[in-house]
């Protein structure tokens, strides 16, 4: 029986190099066909679980001339030998197949599933199941022709789909559709993955395509593995940190926050993350303003409003950025906050002002104290010199390229945010949903960053913690009925607080 990665590192996340070197490594052990015959199975497995209240379902299975279409007539000869009623499209058959394929199709054609044409499918429906096992991860080419129809044919049909170890048509490395925007991948509702889990299928378009995910691990053995390339977020990675508080403590035990931004027109932002700074827990916070401070913040008077020029930059913990603006006034506080020695956050137009002089640049490399950067896509743009097509093609490399130049901790944001040290760590965040896709939910992330650090956090768990909080307090409001339509970034707060609450009771 297959673990989910039991004995491995349960987080871990496998490139397509390490994946085939694992297989090559482990199919010099074992007869031949061996892991083809588990696949299959675990694919049968996988696809019973979906059909749950049906023992003679109707299942479309979808074959390629590989050996993810050999896995998939592995699964259609057992769910034919259940009672399913099995059809079977391979519109390819393959040439020169591999004994392993060649027995899969053996079997198939020796069971009660039948083989149907691509053309015959613009008359069938009502369908229980579809399997994609049309191409795995060694897909190099956009899907074309009659694969490329099969795939929109399954994006079409109503019923759930379960992909073959990744969606068809998926980077299994990158999470993108490959051939781009104009080209056309599985939408799965289930993916049963083999040997590891795969960064492609956490981020970028891999949420959108992958569904629900399985590992199977086809009974690998452990010691095969190698370290993994990243790792999935989870809640030990920082659970330690929250620890209740001490009855003795004050104020000064948890540390102060410095929100520097405001710049015209752009104050909400400030105040967004700044009062995310105090319901995450900071002792003191103050708001910063590069134009006019308000007197105070009336939804929450406790807030130290000031001009930016006079935020205390002695202790704690800075944030810098959140509608700062890229006026001169701006580069010369931005450019106080990267002398000051303290744990900062750097967001927003604090990143575009860096991006635009190699000054501030070196002057945030040279920083001896923790530095966290939060860009989005295009902001990482920037400071690389690229586009963000660019980014969104390699998300890992992106990250991990900015980590190392600024000698930074960096949270690259998005669907399947990813988290970058400069010691080549590498983590992909599991929360979160398009209900984040909306004003200020950036501010409110890098307030609670700063809150984390001023209450001394390292700098590594305070990014993970806060993109996991973030995240799963937008989960935590969708699965109540709160969005993902319309739900705003002030609406976070509360549910962040609890959230880290809870961490703080175990």
């Amino acid at each position: 029986m297959a673990t989910a990665c039991a004995d491995r590192a349960p987080d871990g996340l496998y490139s397509i190099s390490q994946i085939r070197a694992i297989e090559q490594t482990a199919l010099a052990t074992l007869p031949e066909g061996t892991l083809m015959q588990r696949a299959g199975a675990a694919v049968a497995r996988a696809a019973n679980q979906q059909l749950i209240s049906s023992s003679d379902a109707r299942l479309l299975v979808v074959a390629g001339p590989g050996n993810n279409g050999g896995d998939a007539l592995e699964a259609a000869a057992r769910l034919a030998c259940e009672g399913h009623q099995v059809s079977i499209v391979m519109p390819l058959m393959p040439a020169n197949a591999s004994p392993e394929v060649q027995r899969a199709l053996d079997k198939a054609r020796q069971s009660s599933a039948r083989f149907i044409s691509s053309e015959s499918l613009a008359h069938s429906d009502g369908w229980d199941l579809l399997i994609d096992g049309l191409f795995g991860i060694g897909l190099t080419r956009p899907l074309g022709g009659v694969f490329a129809a099969l795939a929109a044919y399954m994006n079409a049909q109503a019923c759930p789909c379960l992909a073959i170890d990744v969606p068809s048509g998926l980077d299994a490395d990158h999470g993108n559709v490959v051939g781009g925007t104009t080209a056309v991948a599985v939408c799965a509702s289930t993916t049963v993955s083999f040997i590891a889990d795969k960064p492609g299928l956490h981020t970028a378009k891999g949420r959108d395509h992958a569904g629900n995910i399985i590992i199977d691990t086809l009974e690998i053995d452990a010691s095969l593995y190698p370290a993994p390339l990243a790792r999935l977020s989870q809640p030990a990675m920082f659970r330690h940190l929250a620890t209740p508080r001490s009855h003795a403590s004050h104020k000064g035990s948890y540390g102060d926050l410095s929100v520097m931004g405001g710049a015209s027109g752009m104050g909400g932002a400030v105040l967004l993350a700044a009062r995310m700074g105090a319901m995450a827990g900071a002792g003191r916070v103050y708001a910063g303003f590069i134009e006019a401070a308000p007197a105070f913040d009336p939804l929450h008077p406790e807030l130290m409003c000031r001009d930016a020029d006079t935020l205390p930059l002695s202790s704690g913990a800075v944030v810098a950025g959140p509608g700062l603006g890229q006026s001169r006034h701006a580069h010369d506080a931005l450019a106080r906050a990267l002398a000051s020695k303290l744990p900062t956050v750097l967001d927003a137009d604090a990143l575009n002002l860096i991006a635009a002089e190699p000054a501030l640049q070196q002057k945030t490399r040279l920083r001896r104290a923790p530095t966290l950067l939060t860009p989005h896509p295009l902001e990482a743009a920037r400071l690389l010199g690229t586009s963000a097509a660019s980014i969104q093609s390699d998300r890992l490399g992106a990250a991990r390229e900015l980590a190392a130049f600024f000698l930074s901790t960096v949270i690259l944001k998005g669907s399947g945010t990813v988290i970058a040290d400069h010691d080549g760590q590498l983590v992909i965040n599991t929360t979160g949903n398009p209900a984040l896709a909306t004003a200020g939910t950036g501010d409110v992330l890098s307030g609670l960053c700063g809150a984390l650090l001023a209450q001394h956090w390292p700098v590594w768990e305070a990014a993970l913690a806060a993109v996991w909080l973030h995240g799963a307090a937008a989960d935590k409001m969708v699965s109540e009925g709160t969005g993902p339509r319309g739900l705003t970034a002030g609406e976070l707060l509360t549910n962040i607080r609890s959230l880290l609450n809870q961490l703080d009771r175990g």
